[in-house]
């Protein structure tokens, strides 16, 4: 906000200003770090309801593939889905229109479903309700509270509902991705196990429990059925029944939904079974089950003929998608093979291909060796990483290929086929042509099923550029900062708004160093100092950002916060300082001048990411934080202080250190006064005799200079500097007292100084 701005808006407009912002930068910081969503969604759904003073929450989100928003909701252990059509209610409008609403009124409004109410006993007043969009515009929900506690809505929380969604956005987006990506994970992962089952296994009847066991899991449904077809009754039997106890079913192969798959071969899948005149309820009347939603695809043997058909009920959450489809079908393929053995080696060929496709898609090299130990296949990775084409590979002997720098590769092949046990070598160094790598290999000995030796497997990993980037950030940061960032990539690369502690140094009076080091002593000396002054930071897990000349920049919380980064760059500062004593008394053994330095701390919320051109980047930090901090390095110079650091990092401190009020001083650039601190922990009684006696009198003294009574702040100053004569800042408060007493400020005085210089 600007000064101007500042200065019209009431002082209860600029807290309510003030507070909102901070209530955002809150609830971003709070969402930045939860992965599940159902959290997210509480956390979120809690926080809208508090900031609007409503008695509670809901936030919807769309899936784009039902046409529906849905929320989750925890009960116990469990949380349970709701869904509502994007279309339906006062949600469904706000995301249908993208424009926010509120309804004083719910019970007078058209839209507005009162079974709702009625089935949960609650009574629904009055309604606040935002779309949740991102920062490219894209409707992805909707969020709503409900009944404000006092008073009615207003346009003001409208526009702080719309602010708080937009807010956590990209949070609700990404959360949704992951959730996303582990459900698709999870679902592979099982259907990988389950072929290992079908493989395995040579009881059918077993086999088939097994299928559909796994099929209602899969697909999340109530229950599953596989109905065969018998020719000679002309009827449709279940050979497995899901939750039926054992009872088989009988019904004409030309009845119900599962007739109407096994008449047309062709796959159906209905929402509302109770909608579709194909259904018979009789089944249901019969059991006093209820048939909400069914999915059924035909099973097909090698002929293309129609033997029978699959069916699973009741999908919980919602009704089955195109993927359960999909899911559905490549179990009923097992089915198949199971119950068609000729089919078989299609199967195989099928698998082969899956299998191949998985293996030319893997960032992994893959290497088969024959039991002769010839090269058999290499996947497509596995020719980048040994820089080798198909027909200098395929064929070849191992003992013939890995030769010189690689012949280690063949002894561990020979451990692995005399021993039928995995071998695993992390980041071990090979060569391909002639190239240095760091990889990660896996051998494997391939058994077939009947136990015999068939070969081995060998996975490559080429990690060079990862440990290439892991070695040169550990030069900047702490290793393990570096391993998380690693880790964290894109989301942290990308660009993020963070709280973080900046802390900027910088040695005095450098020219004239230079001038009388010339330029080999010039650069001895930095190496000597910066090596002693990054040791210090990286050892409270700061992050070096950059060397700028002789200055060194370094943030605190960056790129993962810790939660007491504060006192970590106040601790490290100390330490440089500390540091800094013990090597000018070796650089005085030596004959060399001491060094001289001043620190400034400053905590802010800033943005941090990969920040340049596209020849050359640099993770840094931007903001209007990392100036105050280079202005408080400045500011050392004027103070005679060797650690300045701002009231903003002052309040977020957890630890006790010895500090004392400076000044409040308005640095170049800014029109507000900031609170400035002396860190004075790294002193000994002999560099600061009688310190609590002196930090008690430069107080004293610096409330009589607020007040203006210049005189009675010289005398204390002046008692301060007796007992300790090296405490300059007594002395230039001494000089600035004489020289406002000789030129009396214009207007009211209110200690505030102006900086005119950075």
């Amino acid at each position: 906000m600007s000064a101007k701005r500042a200065a019209s808006d009431s002082p209860a407009a600029f807290r309510a200003r003030l507070r909102r912002a901070e209530m955002l930068v809150k609830l971003t910081q709070q969402v930045a770090a939860i992965e599940s969503l159902d959290e997210l969604l509480a956390t979120l759904v809690q926080l809208v309801a508090n900031e609007t003073n409503a008695e509670r929450g809901t936030l919807f989100l769309n899936d784009p593939v039902t046409g529906e928003l849905y929320s989750r909701v925890a009960q116990g252990t469990f949380n349970r889905e709701i869904r509502i059509l994007n279309t339906a209610g006062i949600a469904g409008a706000v995301f249908q229109s993208g424009q926010g609403e509120i309804v004083h009124n719910a019970y007078a409004d058209p839209r507005f479903h009162r079974e709702v109410d009625e089935n949960t006993g609650f009574t629904t007043k009055s309604v606040l309700c935002a779309p949740v969009r991102t920062a490219r515009g894209e409707v992805i929900g909707v969020v709503q509270t409900l009944n404000k506690r006092r008073g009615r809505f207003t346009r003001d929380d409208l526009g702080l509902l719309e602010a708080m969604a937009l807010q956590a956005a990209s949070a609700l987006q990404s959360t949704q991705f992951i959730e996303k990506m582990k459900k698709t994970r999870q679902q592979e992962m099982e259907f990988l196990d389950l072929v290992a089952d079908i493989t395995s296994s040579l009881d059918l009847s077993l086999l088939l429990r097994r299928v559909m066991s796994e099929a209602t899991r899969m697909l999340k449904a109530d229950r599953s059925t596989l109905f065969l077809n018998n020719e000679k009754t002309g009827e449709l039997w279940s050979e497995v029944g899901e939750g039926l106890s054992a009872v088989q079913i009988k019904l004409p192969n030309t009845a119900g939904i599962a007739g109407a798959v096994f008449q047309s071969g062709k796959t159906i899948n209905i929402p509302h079974a109770y909608a579709d005149l194909r259904f018979n309820p009789a089944f249901d009347k019969k059991t006093g089950y209820f048939t909400r939603s069914i999915l059924c695809v035909p099973v097909v043997n090698k002929h293309g003929k129609v033997i029978g058909v699959t069916q699973a009920l009741n999908k919980r959450g919602g009704p089955f998608t195109a993927e359960d489809e999909a899911r559905l079908k490549a179990f009923t393929a097992q089915v198949s093979i199971a119950l068609e053995n000729a089919k078989l080696f299609d199967d195989v060929q099928t698998m082969k291909n899956y299998n191949q496709s998985m293996l030319e898609s893997m960032s992994n090299g893959v290497i088969t060796l024959a039991e002769d130990g010839r090269i058999q296949t290499c996947n497509a990775a596995g020719y980048r990483i040994l820089k080798y084409r198909e027909a200098d590979v395929i064929g070849k002997n191992a003992a013939d290929f890995f030769t010189g720098a690689n012949a280690w590769i063949v002894e561990r092949l020979k451990v692995v086929s005399e021993g039928r046990k995995t071998d695993v070598l992390m980041d071990a160094e090979m060569e391909a042509r002639g190239e240095k790598l760091s990889v990660n290999l896996t051998v494997q000995p391939l058994i077939s099923l009947k136990g015999a030796r068939a070969g081995t497997l060998l996975m490559l990993e080429n990690i060079s550029n990862e440990k290439r980037m892991k070695s040169t950030m550990a030069r900047y940061m702490d290793p393990g900062l570096a391993d998380r960032l690693l880790a964290a990539g894109g989301e942290i690369l990308g660009g993020q708004s963070v709280e973080a502690t900046m802390l900027f140094s910088d040695i005095r009076a450098f020219t004239t160093l230079t001038e009388e080091l010339g330029a080999q002593g010039t650069v001895a000396l930095l190496n000597e100092y910066f090596t002693v002054m990054v040791n210090c930071i990286t050892q409270e897990g700061g992050m070096l950002d950059k060397f700028i000349g002789d200055a060194i920049m370094a943030e605190f919380g960056i790129p993962v916060a810790r939660g007491d980064d504060a006192d970590r760059a106040v601790r490290a500062a100390i330490a440089m300082t500390t540091e800094l004593r013990a090597l000018n008394r070796t650089r005085q053994e030596r004959g060399q001048k001491p060094i001289l330095m001043g620190i400034g701390l400053n905590t802010d919320t800033v943005v941090s990411g990969n920040i340049g051109s596209p020849k050359r980047m640099d993770f840094t930090v931007i903001g209007d934080g990392v100036n105050l901090a280079s202005r408080l390095e400045s500011a050392c110079k004027e103070y005679s202080a060797q650690i300045l650091i701002s009231e903003f990092t002052r309040t977020k401190l957890k630890g006790t250190y010895r500090t004392r009020e400076v000044d409040r001083v308005i640095v170049k650039g800014k029109t507000e006064p900031v609170g400035v601190h002396e860190v004075l922990d790294y002193h000994t009684e002999e560099s600061f005799p009688h310190l609590s006696e002196v930090l008690s009198q430069f107080r004293g003294a610096l409330g009589y200079y607020r007040k203006g009574d210049f005189d009675r702040a010289i005398k204390s100053f002046k008692e301060a500097l007796s007992l300790h004569p090296g405490d300059r800042l007594s002395a230039t408060y001494i000089e600035r007292c004489e020289y406002l007493k000789a030129h009396p400020p214009e207007g009211k005085w209110d200690g505030v100084w102006v900086m005119k210089s950075k």
